[in-house]
Parts: structure tokens; sequence; C-alpha cells
């Protein structure tokens, strides 16, 4: 959660990478076990293409979305990629940060799971049960439109609120009812014996990702955040042609078995885009459910934070 020390510690941080930045400030990206920034690193994409800009880049793993935007709000890093909902939780409490890029789509990996001998059959029947997802995250937001689909309210379950790891032993153990969660823990959650899908992303609700950047890092150095996301897209270009060697790539680094991760390839959608008008849209329909569920404290403007890059520099492959 953003406290009023978090905020003063982001404004040393962004004064920080202002001055910093004339001398070459290393990118540090944030990213989670999974998805297009584990294939990057893994070819050194972004190494290269900053290279001849004199800068450097480091990298931070993350188990969700929302403790990587407290970081980049607080400039610990400068760039990462999450899911739909954290960067609305991170707006409404100010986070110093902007959206930089869309992966339309690429978070369609998504399911609300059930465990073996469940009675639940139909989303109506949550209805008074215990529903684990992780506060602030695109399952949080999956979970919501669900209820809302099936005629049902946020009020007519029991929220479980549980960071990822923490879910997946609640799941294992019978203490939930349904866990709403994200690839990979969705796919290797899939290989437990008679585990169900109640419902998936792509059925409920347009999911996608998004790269974001720290505010002060992207206005100090707009050309090397233009040139990480034209990194990234080249490797996304890649991974639509080559499934298996990103499945393959994705199973060695981060050790979840090649069958859970060829079928979380298969639900990815690798591709990278601006932030367009209709996907801007997106984020704020969910950023206006929340805010009428009260879930965020006030209402906000995805578009305020939306980040184009100056003219002259452009996010070109």
């Amino acid at each position: 959660m953003l406290t009023r020390r978090s905020l003063i510690a982001a404004g040393l941080s962004a004064a920080a990478v202002r001055a910093g930045a004339a001398e070459g400030t290393p990118l540090r990206i944030g990213y989670q076990k999974n998805g297009i920034l584990v294939v990057a690193k893994e070819q050194g994409a972004i190494e290269a293409r900053l290279r001849p800009l004199g800068v450097t880049v480091s990298w931070v793993e993350f188990s969700f979305g929302p403790p990587l935007l407290e970081a980049l709000n607080l400039g610990s890093i400068g760039f990462g990629q999450t899911g739909d909902a954290p960067p609305i939780f991170a707006q409404a409490a100010g986070a110093n940060l902007v959206y930089a890029a869309a992966q339309p789509g690429g978070g369609s990996g998504s399911a609300i799971l059930l465990p073996s001998g469940s009675p639940i059959r139909t989303l109506a029947d949550l209805k008074g049960k215990r529903v684990a997802f992780a506060k602030g995250s695109s399952a949080h937001n999956l979970t919501i439109a669900a209820l809302e689909k099936a005629g049902l309210s946020y009020r007519d379950i029991v929220p479980v609120i549980l960071a990822p790891a923490d879910g997946a032993a609640a799941f294992a153990r019978g203490a939930i009812d349904a866990w709403t969660v994200w690839d990979p823990y969705f796919a290797i959650a899939e290989r437990g014996e008679g585990v169900r899908v109640l419902a998936q992303a792509a059925d409920i609700v347009p999911t996608n990702n998004f790269f974001l950047a720290n505010r002060s890092q992207a206005e100090a150095q707009p050309a090397v955040i233009a040139a990480a996301i034209a990194a990234l897209g080249e490797v996304a270009v890649w991974c639509e042609a080559n499934r298996g060697s990103v499945a393959a790539s994705l199973s060695r680094v981060t050790g979840v078995p090649l069958d859970a991760t060829e079928r979380t390839v298969g639900r990815i959608r690798y591709t990278i885009a601006p932030m367009t008008p209709a996907v801007a849209a997106e984020q704020q329909r969910i950023a206006d459910r929340f805010h009428e569920l009260g879930v965020i404290p006030r209402p906000i403007r995805v578009a305020d934070i939306v980040w184009t890059p100056p003219s002259g520099v452009a996010s070109k492959g």
C-alpha cells in the first residue's frame, strides 16, 4: 500500500532519476515468472537495444503485480509489466507511473478454479462461497466481472485475499471454495486431480496486460523507454512464430513443468501495441467498476497517465 512515507521516498527517487539521466541511468526492469519479459531477459533483447544508448539493464523478479508497481512508484525499478487491475489501484493511490504500452489480450490465461469434489457448477453457485484472489490483481477484476455476469455482487461472496503462493496452498488443502488466478499458477493447478475450471477470463471480460514506467524516468529518458518497447515488439513477433521454443525456454528458466508451460504459452497473445483509445477505455471501465464498489477510494482517469513518446522518439523495431 502506498503511504505518506513511500510517496516522499518516491519524490526523492524521482529526483535521483532526473539527476542521473544524463549519465545513462540503468534501466531496472520488474518481471513476473511468466510472459514476454522472461523471454526478452533470456534473449538479452532489451540489453542489445539499449547498449548503443550507454544504458545497462538489471532485472528484479516479483510474484505478482501490486508489489511490482509499488517498486515502480518508488523508483526502485523503472519499467515493468502487470495485468489490468494493479495500475488502477496504483493510480488511485497517487503512484508515480505511466502506461507505456499494452499487450492486448495478453492476460487471457486466467481462470476461476474449483477443487476436486466441488459441488459448484455455475458462477451463480459462488454465492456465499469463499473465493480467493490477490487484492488489486487481475484476478480481483476477473472475480468481480464474473460475479456481475452471474447477476451477483461482490457482497454475495466471502472474499479471501491471498497472494498466489498462499492461494495455491489454501486451494490444495481445501480451505477455499474457489480460486481466481493467472498463469502459470492456473496451468500448474490444472494438473491437480479433479481440479475443474469454472470460468476462464476469455469467457468473462477482455483481459489486457500493460507495460508501465516510472513517470520520472520516462520523462527523463524517453528514448530508453521507447527502445525497450521496440525490443519487446521484436521479441513478441519471435514468440508468435516460435511457441514451442518459448515454452521450452520458460519451463527451463522458471522450473514450471513443460506441459503446464505449454498451456500457458498457448493462451498468450504476443502482441505489443500502443495504448490505444479502445484499450484505455477498457481500463477506464475497470477503474469505474472498482470505484462504484468502493474498492478504490476515488475516481480516476486512466488517460491522465498514458505516456506518449515525445516527437522524434518512436518505439519502432
